[in-house]
Formats: C-alpha cells, sequence, structure tokens
C-alpha cells in the first residue's frame, strides 16, 4: 500500500461527516419549528426544549469522536460485557422504569431509553459473533439456532415493554447482517417465516399493536377512516404542497398533530418544507446508507465489514419505517426518525453508530500484532475486501487464497 493511500485510510469519511450534520442541523430545524409554540406555554422560552435537544447533539458528538478514535476491533474484547450491560439495563427498566404512554422503557424522564443502546450493543455483539463463526453460520446447528436464541432474547425484553417497533427493527437489522455474513438461504427463509408468525402472535396478544394493523388497513380503503393520528400526519402532508407552507408557519403541530417533534416530525417537515424538503431529507438517507455500505465493502476483515454492514441496515432501516408510518405505507411504530427527531437516547446512540463507522473507515486496529494473528483466522472466515466478484457475502478461503496469489 502506498503512503498517499495509507494516509487516506486513516482519514475518516469525510463526506459521510457533512451527510449526518446536514440531517442533524435540518433536525434542529425541525425541532425548533415543532416546539416553540409549545415550549414558550409550559416553559416561557420558545428555545426550551431546542436547546435540550442541542445538549443531547453534544453529548452524541463527543460519542461519535470517542468511537472514531477507538481503534474498531477493541469492540471485539468488550462485545460480551457491553451485552451483558445491555440485557441487564433491558431487565431493570422492565423492574424500576418509568412508565410513559402506556409502555415501560425509559430511565430519567423519558430521556434514557434501554431499547435504543439495544440496537448499538446488538449491531457490535451480532459482527463479533458472526465473524467468529466462519463458515460454521451455514450449518443449522452453530448457526441459525444460537443466532435465533440470542436475538429472541433481546428481542423479548425489549417486547415486553412493550416496544414492538424496536423489536422488529433488531430482528430485521440483525438478518441483513446475517445474510451479509454468507449465511444460507434456506436458513434465512426459516428466520424470516418464524419471525413473521412471531409478529402476527404478538399483534393478536397486544390490543393496542392489533388497533394500530387495523387503523393501517383502514388507510388503504379510506383516508377517512384511519385513526386520529394518521388523519392528522396525512393533512400535514397534503398541506405542504410541492415546497411547503413555510419554516415555522405549520398549523397541524398545534395541538392538531400527536408527538409533531418526535414520531411525526417528518410530518411537519412535509407541511412546512413540502415535498422538496422531504425529497432532500430521504436524499440524505440514501446518501448516507451508499456511504456506509461503499465502507462495509472496502472494510479489511471480516468484523469491520460486519460492524459497517449492520450500522448502516439500522439507522437505514428505521429512518426508512419512519418515513413509512408517516406515509402510510407501514403501521404506526412509534419510533424516531435518526437525527432528525427530538429525543436524547436515539441522538445520542445514532452518532455513535456514525463514530463506528467512521472508525471502520479509517482502518485503525489496535496494534500489528494483533492484525498479524488474525489474519491467520481470515484464511477460513475472510471477507475478500476487493469484492472483485461484486457479491456482499462472506467469501470461502479457496477465493482469498486465489486472489493472494493473484496478488
Amino acid at each position: 500500500m502506498t503512503k498517499r493511500a495509507q494516509r487516506a485510510q486513516e482519514n475518516p469519511d469525510y463526506f459521510l461527516i457533512l451527510v449526518v450534520a446536514g440531517l442533524i442541523i435540518a433536525g434542529l430545524m425541525m425541532v425548533y419549528s415543532a416546539t416553540f409554540d409549545w415550549s414558550y406555554q409550559v416553559y416561557d422560552s420558545s428555545l426550551r426544549i431546542t436547546l435540550n435537544q442541542l445538549r443531547w447533539v453534544g453529548l452524541g458528538v463527543a460519542a461519535l469522536i470517542a468511537f472514531t478514535l477507538i481503534p474498531y476491533d477493541w469492540w471485539q474484547r468488550v462485545a460480551v460485557p457491553v451485552m451483558g450491560a445491555t440485557l441487564l439495563s433491558l431487565l431493570l427498566v422492565l423492574l424500576i422504569g418509568q412508565k410513559r404512554f402506556g409502555a415501560q422503557r425509559s430511565f430519567l424522564s423519558g430521556s434514557v431509553h434501554p431499547g435504543e443502546m439495544a440496537k448499538l450493543s446488538m449491531v457490535i455483539y451480532i459482527a463479533v459473533w458472526l465473524s467468529s463463526k466462519g463458515d460454521q453460520i451455514r450449518d443449522v446447528t452453530y448457526g441459525l439456532i444460537p443466532f435465533a436464541v440470542l436475538i429472541g432474547l433481546v428481542a423479548g425484553l425489549i417486547v415486553a415493554q412493550p416496544d414492538i417497533g424496536t423489536a422488529i427493527l433488531i430482528c430485521v437489522t440483525s438478518l441483513a447482517v446475517f445474510f451479509f455474513a454468507g449465511a444460507d438461504i434456506f436458513q434465512l427463509a426459516i428466520g424470516g417465516a418464524v419471525s413473521a408468525l412471531t409478529f402476527v402472535f404478538l399483534v393478536t396478544k397486544f390490543p393496542h399493536a392489533s388497533e394500530r394493523i387495523t387503523d393501517w388497513l383502514k388507510v388503504w380503503r379510506s383516508p377517512e377512516l384511519a385513526g386520529y393520528q394518521m388523519q392528522q400526519t396525512l393533512i400535514a402532508l397534503g398541506s405542504g404542497g410541492p415546497f411547503g407552507v413555510g419554516l415555522g408557519q405549520g398549523q397541524q403541530k398545534l395541538g392538531y398533530l400527536p408527538t409533531p417533534h418526535t414520531d411525526a416530525i417528518f410530518a411537519v417537515l412535509g407541511e412546512e418544507a413540502g415535498l422538496l424538503g422531504c425529497l432532500v431529507v430521504i436524499g440524505l438517507f440514501a446518501l448516507f446508507a451508499y456511504r456506509g455500505f461503499k465502507i462495509t465493502m472496502e472494510a479489511q476483515e471480516p468484523f469491520a465489514a460486519l460492524l459497517a454492514c449492520g450500522v448502516t441496515c439500522w439507522i437505514t432501516f428505521q429512518a426508512l419505517i419512519n418515513v413509512g408510518v408517516v406515509t402510510g405505507l407501514v403501521p404506526f411504530t412509534g419510533m424516531a426518525l435518526p437525527f432528525i427527531s427530538s429525543g436524547g437516547s436515539s441522538m445520542v446512540t445514532s452518532l455513535a453508530g456514525v463514530g463506528l463507522l467512521l472508525s471502520v473507515s479509517r482502518g485503525k486496529r489496535l496494534s500489528e500484532g494483533t492484525s498479524k494473528r488474525r489474519e491467520g483466522r481470515r484464511q477460513y472466515a475472510g471477507m475478500d475486501r476487493r469484492w472483485r466478484d461484486r457479491r456482499t457475502r462472506v467469501s470461502r478461503s479457496r477465493r482469498r487464497a486465489s486472489a493472494a496469489r493473484r496478488r
């Protein structure tokens, strides 16, 4: 590797940083627009809620810098303690957590959500676990069964809060990384079928979930039959037109639209910035996905690639779900729009995830000795970082061996 290429590899992906910065700026603008009236009435200050969100952004940026500077393979050493702490927090929130809006899922007046931290922890742990298995993940005994038990344990604790949306996001993200790691298609089909059946079962057991499904189905028959929240989001989007009514000029946030600064903030964006503003934000998320998968494809080793893939899928899927909910394409889940919605845990964990991506893009590892020891393991579970066949799957040892001979 030339010195120029080596220096480029040691630098983080600045384009990704600009994309995330653009999303955060858009988010702060929309949080202020959605809350200035409410904030003034409650706190006698139109900036109170926005300043609080700005503090969370500051903490998130600090987490991003820290996670960027930490060599990515350090997380392989601490993945088990991190996962253990996450499971403990998920148990504690069920025992002593605060109940808000019919769910017991947070601490500190709704600021700290263990379910949000579980997204980040699961990405790290799944990347470590899959990269250590190599070709064994294609064996049901070593692959699908322990994978399903792990995902089921975490998702089960989150469903008990209840928070079905976050549980679904974790399951879908984990299955995507499982596929990328080289899982057998038959195993994925089984996992997908079991997940779908579990989802149907949960919908029948939780009245609020079945009610949301019913309201969603009504939208497709006639918007007038939809529930109050869906009607208000559709009114907000329709009122914006191509270019919006202007920032701060929206009316739906003034007592009509529930949670305008969190789950429904995309509807406020649609009303005030119109279709154009919505497309700009969607475009930024598309660029985020592109850069994330580019980092994944250029990663130097399997763990780094799986880590980058997990973070990219998690944040991209969450954005798609939120936009889908607001536009009526998927049932209501109560999921925040990454970097845009108001919320402490979501902002900090999302920016920490971006820090992991940037750490992988830098290609910095703990030591040369560690790299050499792992080189031997990559002969069996390696991922061809050049991907000459354009596949995003774990390569076989013979492909790496032949690639080494060509080099």
